[in-house]
């Protein structure tokens, strides 16, 4: 099974191992929001369902600094039911998002990114498998696709995102980007720099 890889700087190679070292996202509920921070895998949803069983009110799930994911099929699930859930997404203005972070920001029923959000989208690859090196109508393509025709979304964002970076890289999108397709509920504004994301 191909998974997206982690997507930020030195976390890229260590996701990548077997014995990868990483956090899971944990969440910490404020009010009505629920903060998420970490790396999605086969753990999140249950401790999103402890979460929002504990907060009944909250509809607001900030995503805080989610860098990706270690199993595509774990984030879609999670993304599904955050979508299902009719929880409003926001990246902060210190936030990031990438990889299986930024599908999972696209779950929101309404999204927002403040000025200065990091947003980063980049390839996939794994178990022997390069995203752009598969023609269009193989099947492995099918999990993100129909992802992203459920929840609302151009598949040509899935396409643009393979040829943005490849799988051990990262693309970190402008405002531009990110209105040619409507990721945001409302027009984004200036999002980080590539240099501010490096850092973040």
């Amino acid at each position: 099974m191909p998974f997206r890889l982690t997507s930020i700087a030195v976390s890229l190679a260590l996701l990548a191992s077997c014995g990868a070292y990483y956090a899971p996202v944990h969440f910490v509920a404020e009010g009505d929001r629920i903060i998420a921070s970490g790396t999605i895998d086969e753990t999140t949803l249950s401790a999103f369902e402890d979460v929002t069983a504990e907060n009944p009110e909250a509809r607001t799930l900030v995503l805080q600094y989610i860098e990706g994911s270690v199993d595509d099929d774990a984030n879609v699930i999670f993304s599904r039911e955050v979508r299902k859930a009719g929880f409003d997404t926001i990246v902060p203005s210190d936030g990031l998002v990438a990889s299986g972070g930024t599908d999972l920001f696209l779950a929101g029923h309404r999204r927002v990114l403040q000025p200065g959000a990091c947003v980063g989208v980049h390839s996939w690859a794994g178990s022997g498998l390069v995203a752009t090196e598969l023609p269009e109508d193989d099947p492995e393509h099918d999990r993100y696709l129909d992802y992203f025709r459920d929840i609302g979304v151009d598949e040509s964002f899935y396409w643009y995102t393979l040829y943005a970076a490849p799988a051990d890289s990262i693309h970190w999108m402008t405002a531009a980007e990110a209105n040619r397709f409507d990721m945001t509920t409302k027009a984004a504004p200036a999002l980080g720099s590539a240099l501010e994301c490096d850092e973040r």
